[in-house]
């Protein structure tokens, strides 16, 4: 197996993760305010998608996000931000239904790509400093900022729906 393939395969096993996690979540799951300053579950499963959209389709591929073309107006999510503040994670509502399938199409649109690149794609260097990130390669984001990024936000719908008495891992 090349590491393209891995890689694919491990983005379509967290993706498959998330959505079983997110399997019986409600709408006052997920607009819940825990305590502390941890962000709400819609939140965190809207930073999941978006910073996905924006990271396949802005970043890789030189496009423009899903939420802006194709599904703009159709999220399921009250307000987009790429750069999500705290007080944006405590007003911004979901309708939990829609945003999965956004979701799925952002998944799709990962996969498609994924499904594109080569071992020698992975090595190709972006220039990230005007976002923060500095320089890294396109299998380095993809390997942090999607792949880790999914596993992490799956990790605390998790905790924000075991701190709600929900079951939070699917297993």
């Amino acid at each position: 197996m090349n590491a393209t393939a891995l890689l694919r395969e491990q983005v379509q096993q967290a993706h498959g993760f998330l959505n079983a996690t997110l399997e019986g979540v409600t709408s006052e799951q997920a607009h819940w305010t825990p305590p502390g300053t941890a962000n709400p579950l819609a939140a965190t499963y809207v930073h999941a998608i978006v910073s996905q959209d924006v990271a396949i389709n802005v970043v890789l591929q030189g496009g423009a996000p899903l939420f802006a073309t194709e599904w703009a107006e159709k999220t399921g999510i009250s307000e987009i931000q790429t750069k999500p503040t705290a007080e944006w994670a405590h007003r911004v509502r979901i309708d939990l239904p829609t945003a999965r399938s956004y979701a799925q199409a952002v998944h799709a649109a990962t996969d498609a790509y994924l499904a594109t690149l080569t071992d020698e794609d992975l090595a190709r260097v972006l220039d990230l400093t005007s976002v923060g990130f500095g320089q890294m390669t396109v299998g380095t984001l993809l390997n942090r900022m999607v792949l880790g990024h999914v596993d992490n936000m799956t990790g605390e719908i998790s905790v924000l729906k075991g701190l709600q008495g929900a079951k939070g891992y699917p297993i």
